[in-house]
Protein backbone atom coordinates (compact mmCIF):
# COMPACT_ATOMS: atom_id res chain seq x y z
CA UNK A 1 0.00 0.00 0.00
CA UNK A 2 1.03 3.61 -0.50
CA UNK A 3 2.66 5.31 2.48
CA UNK A 4 0.13 7.18 4.62
CA UNK A 5 2.38 9.92 5.95
CA UNK A 6 1.51 13.17 4.12
CA UNK A 7 3.99 15.78 3.04
CA UNK A 8 3.47 19.42 2.28
CA UNK A 9 3.42 19.89 -1.50
CA UNK A 10 4.00 23.64 -1.86
CA UNK A 11 2.29 24.20 -5.23
CA UNK A 12 -1.28 24.34 -6.49
CA UNK A 13 -0.45 22.63 -9.80
CA UNK A 14 2.23 20.44 -11.38
CA UNK A 15 3.19 22.44 -14.46
CA UNK A 16 6.89 21.58 -14.65
CA UNK A 17 9.95 20.36 -12.80
CA UNK A 18 11.33 23.89 -12.61
CA UNK A 19 10.57 25.20 -9.13
CA UNK A 20 10.43 21.79 -7.44
CA UNK A 21 13.03 21.32 -4.73
CA UNK A 22 15.06 18.16 -4.27
CA UNK A 23 13.05 17.46 -1.10
CA UNK A 24 9.71 17.66 -2.91
CA UNK A 25 10.95 15.48 -5.77
CA UNK A 26 12.22 12.92 -3.28
CA UNK A 27 8.89 12.88 -1.44
CA UNK A 28 6.98 12.36 -4.71
CA UNK A 29 9.28 9.47 -5.61
CA UNK A 30 8.85 7.93 -2.15
CA UNK A 31 5.06 8.09 -2.49
CA UNK A 32 5.32 6.57 -5.96
CA UNK A 33 7.33 3.64 -4.57
CA UNK A 34 4.34 2.52 -2.53
CA UNK A 35 2.11 2.56 -5.57
CA UNK A 36 4.53 0.37 -7.53
CA UNK A 37 3.93 -2.39 -5.01
CA UNK A 38 0.17 -1.79 -4.93
CA UNK A 39 -0.05 -2.04 -8.72
CA UNK A 40 1.56 -5.49 -8.58
CA UNK A 41 -1.19 -6.81 -6.30
CA UNK A 42 -4.31 -8.62 -7.49
CA UNK A 43 -6.52 -5.90 -6.00
CA UNK A 44 -5.15 -2.64 -7.38
CA UNK A 45 -7.94 -0.26 -6.40
CA UNK A 46 -8.41 1.97 -3.40
CA UNK A 47 -10.70 4.86 -2.47
CA UNK A 48 -8.21 7.70 -2.00
CA UNK A 49 -9.91 9.84 -4.66
CA UNK A 50 -13.43 8.55 -4.20
CA UNK A 51 -15.86 11.35 -5.05
CA UNK A 52 -13.23 13.30 -6.98
CA UNK A 53 -13.45 14.04 -10.70
CA UNK A 54 -10.48 13.87 -13.06
CA UNK A 55 -10.70 15.17 -16.62
CA UNK A 56 -8.04 14.17 -19.15
CA UNK A 57 -7.89 16.86 -21.83
CA UNK A 58 -5.47 15.88 -24.58
CA UNK A 59 -5.03 18.23 -27.54
CA UNK A 60 -2.34 15.88 -28.89
CA UNK A 61 -2.62 12.15 -29.46
CA UNK A 62 -1.10 9.95 -26.78
CA UNK A 63 -1.13 6.29 -25.83
CA UNK A 64 1.19 5.83 -22.84
CA UNK A 65 0.57 9.09 -21.02
CA UNK A 66 -3.21 9.25 -21.38
CA UNK A 67 -3.71 5.56 -20.62
CA UNK A 68 -1.48 5.67 -17.55
CA UNK A 69 -3.25 8.78 -16.20
CA UNK A 70 -6.59 7.07 -16.78
CA UNK A 71 -5.43 3.92 -15.00
CA UNK A 72 -3.91 5.96 -12.19
CA UNK A 73 -7.15 7.86 -11.55
CA UNK A 74 -9.34 4.78 -11.68
CA UNK A 75 -7.07 2.81 -9.35
CA UNK A 76 -7.38 5.66 -6.85
CA UNK A 77 -11.18 5.57 -7.12
CA UNK A 78 -11.68 8.82 -9.05
CA UNK A 79 -14.34 9.42 -11.68
CA UNK A 80 -12.23 9.76 -14.83
CA UNK A 81 -13.43 11.48 -17.99
CA UNK A 82 -11.45 11.45 -21.23
CA UNK A 83 -12.35 14.44 -23.40
CA UNK A 84 -12.04 13.93 -27.13
CA UNK A 85 -10.74 17.14 -28.67
CA UNK A 86 -11.64 15.88 -32.14
CA UNK A 87 -15.34 15.91 -31.31
CA UNK A 88 -15.40 18.91 -28.99
CA UNK A 89 -16.24 22.59 -29.34
CA UNK A 90 -12.50 23.25 -29.61
CA UNK A 91 -12.63 21.97 -33.18
CA UNK A 92 -15.50 24.39 -33.80
CA UNK A 93 -13.37 27.41 -32.91
CA UNK A 94 -13.67 27.62 -29.14
CA UNK A 95 -10.62 29.23 -27.54
CA UNK A 96 -8.50 27.61 -24.86
CA UNK A 97 -9.73 30.15 -22.30
CA UNK A 98 -13.37 29.46 -23.19
CA UNK A 99 -12.70 25.75 -22.80
CA UNK A 100 -11.11 26.38 -19.39
CA UNK A 101 -14.09 28.43 -18.24
CA UNK A 102 -16.53 25.76 -19.46
CA UNK A 103 -14.70 22.97 -17.66
CA UNK A 104 -14.30 25.09 -14.54
CA UNK A 105 -18.08 25.50 -14.33
CA UNK A 106 -18.34 21.70 -14.02
CA UNK A 107 -16.22 21.74 -10.82
CA UNK A 108 -13.64 19.05 -11.60
CA UNK A 109 -10.97 18.37 -9.01
CA UNK A 110 -8.04 17.90 -11.39
CA UNK A 111 -7.37 18.51 -15.07
CA UNK A 112 -4.67 16.54 -16.86
CA UNK A 113 -3.75 18.52 -19.97
CA UNK A 114 -1.54 17.89 -23.00
CA UNK A 115 -1.21 20.67 -25.58
CA UNK A 116 1.02 21.22 -28.64
CA UNK A 117 1.86 24.81 -27.67
CA UNK A 118 4.43 25.65 -24.99
CA UNK A 119 2.83 27.60 -22.15
CA UNK A 120 -0.76 26.65 -23.01
CA UNK A 121 -1.19 24.45 -19.93
CA UNK A 122 0.08 27.24 -17.70
CA UNK A 123 -2.44 29.63 -19.26
CA UNK A 124 -5.29 27.21 -18.70
CA UNK A 125 -4.21 26.66 -15.08
CA UNK A 126 -4.64 30.39 -14.42
CA UNK A 127 -8.31 30.20 -15.44
CA UNK A 128 -9.56 27.26 -13.38
CA UNK A 129 -10.12 26.60 -9.69
CA UNK A 130 -9.00 22.97 -9.72
CA UNK A 131 -5.53 21.48 -9.81
CA UNK A 132 -3.83 21.09 -13.20
CA UNK A 133 -1.20 18.53 -14.18
CA UNK A 134 0.90 19.21 -17.25
CA UNK A 135 0.97 16.05 -19.40
CA UNK A 136 3.26 17.77 -21.92
CA UNK A 137 3.11 21.22 -23.51
CA UNK A 138 4.87 21.80 -26.81
CA UNK A 139 8.65 21.62 -26.41
CA UNK A 140 8.45 23.03 -22.89
CA UNK A 141 7.99 20.41 -20.13
CA UNK A 142 6.66 16.94 -19.34
CA UNK A 143 7.11 16.70 -15.56
CA UNK A 144 5.56 13.29 -14.88
CA UNK A 145 7.82 11.71 -17.52
CA UNK A 146 10.89 13.08 -15.75
CA UNK A 147 9.56 11.80 -12.43
CA UNK A 148 8.92 8.30 -13.78
CA UNK A 149 12.37 8.27 -15.39
CA UNK A 150 13.88 9.28 -12.05
CA UNK A 151 11.95 6.55 -10.23
CA UNK A 152 13.11 3.96 -12.77
CA UNK A 153 16.74 5.01 -12.35
CA UNK A 154 16.57 5.22 -8.57
CA UNK A 155 15.11 1.73 -8.20
CA UNK A 156 18.03 0.33 -10.20
CA UNK A 157 20.87 2.61 -9.04
CA UNK A 158 19.59 3.51 -5.51
CA UNK A 159 20.35 7.21 -5.98
CA UNK A 160 20.52 9.84 -8.71
CA UNK A 161 23.31 11.80 -7.08
CA UNK A 162 26.63 11.54 -8.90
CA UNK A 163 25.30 9.50 -11.83
CA UNK A 164 26.38 10.41 -15.35
CA UNK A 165 23.28 10.59 -17.54
CA UNK A 166 23.58 11.06 -21.31
CA UNK A 167 20.44 12.36 -23.04
CA UNK A 168 20.77 11.66 -26.75
CA UNK A 169 18.95 12.66 -29.90
CA UNK A 170 16.36 15.29 -30.66
CA UNK A 171 16.93 17.56 -27.67
CA UNK A 172 15.77 20.62 -29.60
CA UNK A 173 12.12 19.57 -29.75
CA UNK A 174 11.97 17.44 -26.61
CA UNK A 175 9.98 18.46 -23.53
CA UNK A 176 11.13 15.17 -22.00
CA UNK A 177 14.76 16.30 -22.28
CA UNK A 178 14.05 19.65 -20.63
CA UNK A 179 12.17 18.20 -17.68
CA UNK A 180 14.81 15.52 -17.18
CA UNK A 181 17.64 18.05 -17.32
CA UNK A 182 16.00 20.15 -14.60
CA UNK A 183 15.28 17.13 -12.40
CA UNK A 184 18.67 15.46 -12.81
CA UNK A 185 20.55 18.66 -12.06
CA UNK A 186 18.37 19.29 -9.01
CA UNK A 187 19.07 15.78 -7.70
CA UNK A 188 22.83 16.01 -8.19
CA UNK A 189 23.40 13.99 -11.35
CA UNK A 190 25.89 14.97 -14.05
CA UNK A 191 23.86 15.57 -17.19
CA UNK A 192 25.12 15.40 -20.75
CA UNK A 193 23.33 16.01 -24.04
CA UNK A 194 24.50 14.28 -27.21
CA UNK A 195 23.13 15.38 -30.57
CA UNK A 196 24.02 16.96 -33.91
CA UNK A 197 24.16 20.77 -33.65
CA UNK A 198 20.90 21.05 -35.63
CA UNK A 199 19.01 19.09 -32.95
CA UNK A 200 20.19 21.16 -30.00
CA UNK A 201 18.38 24.31 -28.85
CA UNK A 202 20.34 27.58 -28.68
CA UNK A 203 22.34 28.11 -25.48
CA UNK A 204 21.64 24.60 -24.20
CA UNK A 205 24.81 24.80 -22.09
CA UNK A 206 23.10 27.42 -19.90
CA UNK A 207 20.93 24.62 -18.49
CA UNK A 208 23.97 23.18 -16.75
CA UNK A 209 24.70 20.32 -19.14
CA UNK A 210 27.81 19.15 -20.95
CA UNK A 211 27.35 19.20 -24.73
CA UNK A 212 28.67 16.52 -27.10
CA UNK A 213 28.23 15.98 -30.82
CA UNK A 214 29.88 12.54 -30.92
CA UNK A 215 28.09 9.55 -29.40
CA UNK A 216 31.25 7.73 -28.37
CA UNK A 217 32.55 10.76 -26.50
CA UNK A 218 29.17 11.60 -25.00
CA UNK A 219 28.53 8.06 -23.75
CA UNK A 220 32.02 7.53 -22.31
CA UNK A 221 31.61 6.37 -18.71
CA UNK A 222 27.86 7.04 -18.63
CA UNK A 223 25.61 5.27 -16.09
CA UNK A 224 22.39 6.00 -17.98
CA UNK A 225 21.81 6.39 -21.72
CA UNK A 226 18.49 8.10 -22.37
CA UNK A 227 17.47 8.08 -26.02
CA UNK A 228 14.89 10.52 -27.40
CA UNK A 229 12.31 10.18 -30.13
CA UNK A 230 12.83 12.11 -33.35
CA UNK A 231 9.88 14.51 -33.24
CA UNK A 232 9.37 14.86 -36.95
CA UNK A 233 5.93 16.42 -36.40
CA UNK A 234 7.68 19.49 -34.97
CA UNK A 235 10.30 19.70 -37.72
CA UNK A 236 9.64 22.19 -40.50
CA UNK A 237 13.02 21.93 -42.21
CA UNK A 238 15.79 19.38 -42.76
CA UNK A 239 17.66 18.72 -39.50
CA UNK A 240 19.64 15.71 -40.79
CA UNK A 241 20.34 14.19 -44.24
CA UNK A 242 18.42 10.90 -43.85
CA UNK A 243 17.14 8.42 -41.25
CA UNK A 244 19.82 5.95 -42.30
CA UNK A 245 22.59 8.48 -41.71
CA UNK A 246 21.01 9.56 -38.42
CA UNK A 247 21.09 5.99 -37.11
CA UNK A 248 24.65 5.55 -38.28
CA UNK A 249 25.90 8.47 -36.20
CA UNK A 250 23.33 8.93 -33.43
CA UNK A 251 21.25 5.75 -33.22
CA UNK A 252 22.09 3.58 -30.21
CA UNK A 253 23.59 0.18 -30.93
CA UNK A 254 25.89 -2.13 -29.00
CA UNK A 255 29.00 -0.61 -30.50
CA UNK A 256 28.17 2.88 -29.23
CA UNK A 257 26.82 1.58 -25.91
CA UNK A 258 30.18 -0.11 -25.27
CA UNK A 259 31.59 3.36 -24.54
CA UNK A 260 29.33 3.63 -21.48
CA UNK A 261 29.81 1.73 -18.23
CA UNK A 262 29.31 -2.06 -18.45
CA UNK A 263 26.15 -1.82 -16.34
CA UNK A 264 24.75 1.31 -18.02
CA UNK A 265 20.98 1.31 -18.41
CA UNK A 266 19.18 2.18 -21.65
CA UNK A 267 16.03 4.31 -21.56
CA UNK A 268 13.52 5.72 -24.06
CA UNK A 269 10.29 7.62 -23.34
CA UNK A 270 8.49 6.04 -26.29
CA UNK A 271 7.18 5.59 -28.81
CA UNK A 272 10.39 4.24 -30.29
CA UNK A 273 11.47 4.43 -33.90
CA UNK A 274 13.33 1.12 -34.02
CA UNK A 275 16.35 1.15 -36.28
CA UNK A 276 16.42 4.96 -36.19
CA UNK A 277 16.92 6.00 -32.55
CA UNK A 278 17.75 2.59 -31.15
CA UNK A 279 18.63 -0.89 -32.37
CA UNK A 280 15.75 -3.35 -31.93
CA UNK A 281 17.85 -6.03 -30.23
CA UNK A 282 19.17 -3.52 -27.71
CA UNK A 283 15.72 -2.06 -27.02
CA UNK A 284 14.52 -5.55 -26.06
CA UNK A 285 17.59 -6.55 -24.04
CA UNK A 286 16.22 -7.30 -20.56
CA UNK A 287 19.66 -6.84 -19.00
CA UNK A 288 20.30 -3.33 -20.32
CA UNK A 289 16.95 -1.84 -21.34
CA UNK A 290 14.50 -0.49 -18.72
CA UNK A 291 12.03 0.85 -21.29
CA UNK A 292 9.20 -1.42 -20.12
CA UNK A 293 9.92 -0.53 -16.51
CA UNK A 294 9.49 3.13 -17.43
CA UNK A 295 5.94 2.37 -18.55
CA UNK A 296 5.18 0.57 -15.27
CA UNK A 297 6.66 3.40 -13.20
CA UNK A 298 4.50 5.87 -15.11
CA UNK A 299 1.28 4.60 -13.55
CA UNK A 300 2.73 4.71 -10.04
CA UNK A 301 4.13 8.24 -10.44
CA UNK A 302 0.86 9.55 -11.84
CA UNK A 303 -1.04 7.98 -8.97
CA UNK A 304 1.21 9.83 -6.54
CA UNK A 305 0.76 13.14 -8.38
CA UNK A 306 -3.02 12.72 -8.53
CA UNK A 307 -3.19 11.90 -4.82
CA UNK A 308 -1.20 14.98 -3.89
CA UNK A 309 -3.04 17.37 -6.20
CA UNK A 310 -6.60 16.01 -6.20
CA UNK A 311 -6.78 14.25 -2.88
CA UNK A 312 -5.15 16.68 -0.48
CA UNK A 313 -6.53 20.03 -1.59
CA UNK A 314 -9.90 21.52 -0.67
CA UNK A 315 -11.39 22.73 -3.96
CA UNK A 316 -14.06 24.66 -2.09
CA UNK A 317 -11.47 27.33 -1.19
CA UNK A 318 -12.29 30.93 -1.95
CA UNK A 319 -11.03 32.75 -5.03
CA UNK A 320 -8.51 34.66 -2.92
CA UNK A 321 -7.11 31.46 -1.47
CA UNK A 322 -6.87 29.86 -4.90
CA UNK A 323 -5.12 32.87 -6.36
CA UNK A 324 -2.53 32.73 -3.61
CA UNK A 325 -2.04 28.98 -3.91
CA UNK A 326 -1.43 29.25 -7.65
CA UNK A 327 1.65 31.41 -7.15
Amino acid sequence: MAPAAPFSYPHRHLLGIVGLSAEVIDELLQLSEGYVEQNRQLDKKQATLRGRTQINLFFESSTRTRTSFELAGKRLGADVINMSVEGSAIKKGETLIDTAMTLNAMHPDVLVVRHPESGAVNLLAQKVDCAVINAGDGSHEHPTQALLDALTIRRRKRSLEGLIVAICGDVRHSRVARSNIHLLNTMGAQTRVVAPPTLLPPNIDRLGVSVFHDMYEGLAGADIVMMLRLQTERMYSAYFPSLREYFRYYGLDRDKLAAAKPDALVMHPGPMNRGVEIDTELADDIDRSVIREQVEMGVAVRMACLEILAGRFDNTASGEQLAGAAK
